[in-house]
């Protein structure tokens, strides 16, 4: 199944990749850019931007700052995790405090739902 994007929310995405947050990079350069399975930067979803995106494990991986930790922010998350998921796909967050203190425990993490969704499909 094809997912759907909003084209004029492209862009932003384009903007957002140029402008990633420190930990958004670091998680990118330091180990999804070269992952054994592909991963893509900023990827729009119906009409979202999914922080990453990996399509053979129908994986996003959601980078949290400080903005989603209001009320508004984890009711906006809350909203878009549920129509992602609609797609089949796994939404996953990990928060900037992670990433910056626990950068390994964060990989394996990521290691583990890529090889658990990539399993699952597998016996589908």
């Amino acid at each position: 199944m094809s997912l759907k994007y909003n084209e004029k929310i492209i862009p932003l995405a384009k903007e957002l990749r140029t402008n990633a947050t420190p930990q958004e990079n670091h998680l990118w350069y330091d180990y999804l850019s070269s992952y054994p399975v592909r991963f893509q930067r900023q990827k729009t979803i119906d009409n979202f931007i999914a922080d990453f995106y990996c399509h053979d494990a129908k994986l996003i991986i959601e980078i949290d700052g400080s903005q989603h930790y209001t009320v508004e922010g984890q009711q906006k998350d809350e909203f878009r995790t549920e129509m992602l998921e609609g797609y089949n796909l796994t939404v996953i967050r990990v928060t900037n405090r992670q990433v910056d203190d626990n950068f390994q425990g964060v990989c394996l993490f990521i290691n583990k739902i890529v090889n658990e969704r990539l399993e699952t499909k597998e016996t589908q």
